[in-house]
């Protein structure tokens, strides 16, 4: 399974290792030549004692469906002016709910890194068939996102400490924002599923976003900078930060966008229910990474439904691995919503 997996990982030949750099200026109003270690360090310190703040977005005023395609500015402007629109795909729901006082479901879907548009489409449509909306998301840099000098999504993550903390805390906005929409149309059962860095950023916004009734999340971790370092899929990024930081290090400048820095904050919530899909080979997300998250949530004493696959990071989108993990999702969420 691990060579299957180094096989296919083998496959994108578009890989860049790019240069470290860190962007103190992209998550700092006024840098001004200052120390980035520092400047860095006091955004942290900010968004980690406020972080309901940090992830709050504000009003958005101009949501517009046409067809089946949901847009609106994203509440975080970056430098690619094709990023900040966000673009969402909506899939009403087929078939009604029998009583008809019985509450609208819908479900959000954050797909994985350099997923092709069409990812995670049949999944809507399975969820619309089921009488529950659904709504696919285009994660920051990807799909009409992407600026045309890339031919992927390097920017989410990358070795720009500072791009990459600003990336995936737009990814958390833009998803707080999408369940608000859901939320004015009068869905009121919102579910997520996020998968790989979905995942983060799903869990992310769980934690943070109260109209979210149940959540899967597919391959998971605790930390951002230790998946970037470890992982199979990260290991060009991973090159880049080769002489210019230490694992430790980067931990700390990526807290504020890991799960883990927000253990507590779960804990103090009112148990919702939660799936970790979890895949037993992954050498993208690996193992004693996700047991780590699994702890720390089980330590909150929130329930948690935890399913191993035996597949890897990459398997898992293969058959018949794929059609596994995607009846665990939509048997949980049609439960639980």
């Amino acid at each position: 399974m691990h060579a299957r997996e180094r096989q296919i990982a083998r496959r994108d030949t578009n890989r860049l290792v790019r240069p470290f750099e860190w962007g103190a200026e992209l998550v700092v109003a006024h840098a001004n030549g200052d120390d980035p270690r520092e400047l860095l360090h006091a955004h942290n310190a900010r968004a980690l004692a406020d972080s309901a703040d940090y992830f709050t977005p504000p009003a958005i005023a101009d949501y517009q469906l046409r067809d089946n395609l949901l847009t609106w500015t994203s509440a975080l402007h970056t430098p690619a002016l094709e990023n900040n629109t966000v673009r969402a795909r909506f899939f009403a729901p087929v078939s009604k709910a029998k009583a008809s006082d019985a509450p609208r479901r819908a479900v959000l879907m954050l797909p994985h890194w350099n997923a092709p548009a069409e990812s995670y489409v049949e999944l809507g449509r399975i969820f619309a068939r089921l009488g529950i909306a659904a709504l696919r998301l285009s994660l920051p840099y990807h799909d009409e996102r992407r600026p045309s000098e890339l031919e992927r999504a390097d920017f989410l993550v990358s070795p720009n400490v500072g791009r990459t903390l600003q990336s995936m805390r737009q990814a958390v906005l833009d998803t707080r924002a999408a369940v608000r929409w859901l939320n004015a149309q009068g869905y009121e059962r919102i579910g997520i599923v996020g998968t790989s860095i979905g995942s983060c950023v799903a869990f992310l916004a769980f934690i943070h976003e109260p109209l979210l009734k149940s959540g899967v999340f597919n391959h998971v971790s605790g930390y951002v900078a230790d998946v970037v370092w470890r992982g199979l899929s990260t290991e060009h990024v991973r090159a880049g930060f080769d002489g210019q930081l230490t694992l430790a290090e980067l931990r700390r400048h990526w807290l504020p966008i890991s799960p883990f820095a927000y253990i507590e904050r779960l804990a103090a919530l009112t148990p919702r229910p939660m799936r970790f899909i979890a895949a037993r080979y992954d050498l993208t997300f690996p193992l004693d990474l996700s047991r780590d998250l699994i702890r720390a949530v089980r330590s909150t004493g929130h329930p948690l439904d935890m399913q191993w696959l035996p597949c890897g990071h990459y398997t898992l989108g293969h058959a018949p691995w794929k059609y596994i993990d995607g009846w665990k999702i939509v048997t949980f969420l049609r439960k639980h919503l």
